[in-house]
């Protein structure tokens, strides 16, 4: 693993940049981030993600240890170069870690100025060197998420096939409107995922269908199973294209990369 400020892969174009986001915790928000970075990767993408939920998951789910890293914090907080704090991780995924530190950012970041901005400010001086961006976002609608979604060309939305899956979701494309009027202009709905989802069951199949009600022509077709290899992957440390490529839930996140990059090199 390299740490640090290694030679970046030059680029032509500007990364595409995605923010995951669901106020909801528990809906795969990170198990999304991670697994469909690794699956982008292995089709040939060149792939960042940045971790900016203080749980720090997708840093440690992608083998990096949480508790040595600063990452994102040092480069929002402390002004350090985003390049210096870039990991490139055993799987091909480049990372700008997290940790608790992000904690505390929300209220250091009050003061500061174009507040809104300091992640958009740091992912632009990455983003010639990447195809894509995830930014795997802390389950709230404050500062961190506002950041995230200045920073965003698009936003992706996991949902959980569950009874309370619609709950919240109005919130969160109200923020998304509001960001899109005052903050980014080019803020678009990249598309809704349905995660942890058991086609033997009718709530699972009532669940999408009123979530494609809710989002006309923005639901994936791929839906994300329930998966005990996805549930081990991260406490090894890997995504799941590394951990079990024979599993389901390896054969539905490279499904959903190949949907994705249908979808964006149309």
């Amino acid at each position: 693993m390299l740490v640090g400020y290694y030679a970046l892969r030059g680029g032509g174009t500007l990364a595409k940049i995605i923010a995951v986001v669901n106020q909801k915790g528990g809906v795969g928000k990170t198990t999304t981030c991670v697994n469909l970075a690794a699956a982008l990767q292995n089709l040939g993408q060149r792939v960042l993600l940045c971790d900016f939920d203080p749980q720090a998951n997708a840093t440690s789910g992608l083998g990096v240890d949480k508790a040595l890293s600063q990452g994102v914090y040092d480069v929002l907080i402390n002004g350090v170069e985003p390049q210096k704090r870039v990991v490139h991780t055993h799987f091909g995924v480049d990372l700008l870690p997290s940790s608790k530190a992000l904690a505390g950012a929300g209220v250091e970041m009050v003061g500061m100025e174009g507040r809104e901005k300091l992640l958009r400010r740091a992912l632009e001086q990455l983003s010639p060197y990447y195809d894509y961006i995830l930014i795997d976002c802390p389950p709230s609608l404050e500062l961190l998420t506002l950041n995230s979604l200045c920073a965003a060309d698009s936003v992706l939305v996991p949902v959980q096939a569950e009874y309370y899956a619609l709950e919240g979701l109005s919130d969160l494309m109200y923020t998304i409107r509001l960001v899109r009027r005052g903050l980014n202009p080019r803020l678009d709905l990249e598309g809704v995922l349905m995660t942890m989802y058991d086609s033997r069951t009718n709530l699972a199949m009532q669940v999408a269908g009123e979530v494609k009600r809710f989002f006309p022509g923005k639901v994936y077709a791929t839906v994300i199973p329930r998966n005990v290899r996805l549930s081990e992957a991260p406490s090894h440390g890997k995504p799941i294209t590394a951990y079990d490529r024979t599993s389901r839930g390896c054969e539905a996140y490279v499904a959903l990369a190949e949907e994705f990059l249908r979808k964006n090199q149309h």
